[in-house]
């Protein structure tokens, strides 16, 4: 692993280096990104700044330092051997007072790198109970507050999934704790709206820009008509789900494998070398 901090790369890094007042650590308030690593050079950087930028300014964040990200993502690459890995950029309101309110310190912005292991061709979800608030402040931000994802997917490892599922508000099919779902009913392959509450992740509009899809919300049953089903994510690309709750679906399915097969024949023209 390693980790750059502000501007200077740790030697240790497992070093102590966020002051205890961070409000990134007492509230949760920050931004972040995780982006793959494919021999060595990140995928879709660009698409991902960007998405930081956005989360960054809807959570009222000061404008995020492109430069001073890349720079970071430079440092952490150079010399760190990662035919597979990820980055985790982090960009938090800074230090300030104990409470929800923040203070005048500048944000800190972290970035770490580190080997990743492939994950499986298939895997279980598990829908949970507690639903996504589609009309909530931080719908569509990718934001560090993540401990209804932690209690959501401890929920679904209990019962043997990977990941869990949320319908929002309406009861619509949404996303995952750190997915977007697609699905494929009568022929066609679907896709939740931005409108219901769920990431506008990077895989999920290349592989509707790359392979199509429809967007559309449906209530969370729909699934149940679903000839097959995949996630799509930064780790797990297209990943065909084999089980739904106590269902079972083919995996892949003729889609999922169409989807697969345009995915790795596209992806390696989003590798960019970090620049500054």
């Amino acid at each position: 692993m390693r980790v750059w901090i502000n501007g200077d790369l740790l030697p240790d890094p497992t070093a102590p280096a966020v002051p205890v007042t961070d409000h990134g650590l007492t509230v949760g308030d920050g931004v972040f990104e995780a982006i793959k690593v494919v021999d060595g050079l990140p995928f879709a950087l660009t698409l991902h700044l960007e998405r930081l930028a956005r989360s960054a300014h809807g959570l009222g964040l000061p404008q995020v330092d492109d430069a001073a990200v890349r720079r970071g993502v430079a440092a952490v690459l150079q010399g760190h051997h990662l035919p597979l890995g990820r980055i985790r950029i982090t960009y938090t309101a800074g230090p300030a007072p104990l409470g929800s309110g923040r203070g005048d310190a500048a944000p800190t912005l972290i970035v770490v790198a580190d080997a990743m292991e492939p994950m499986p061709a298939s895997t279980a979800v598990a829908t949970v109970p507690w639903p996504r608030n589609e009309r909530g402040a931080l719908a569509g931000l990718k934001t560090t507050s993540y401990a209804e994802n932690v209690v959501a997917l401890a929920e679904a490892r209990r019962r043997g999934a990977s990941e869990a599922i949320f319908a929002n508000l309406a009861g619509h099919l949404c996303e995952g704790t750190g997915s977007n779902v697609f699905y494929v009913v009568d022929g066609e392959l679907r896709t939740p709206t931005l409108a219901s509450g769920c990431l506008a992740g990077v895989t999920r509009r290349l592989l509707l820009d790359w392979y199509g899809g429809r967007e559309v919300d449906e209530p969370i049953g729909v699934i149940d008509r679903a000839n097959e089903v995949f996630l799509v994510s930064t780790t797990r690309d297209v990943q065909a789900v084999s089980q739904w709750d106590d269902r079972e679906l083919p995996a892949p399915g003729p889609v999922t494998h169409e989807a697969l097969a345009m995915w790795r024949s596209k992806e390696v023209e989003l590798l960019e070398e970090p620049g500054v």
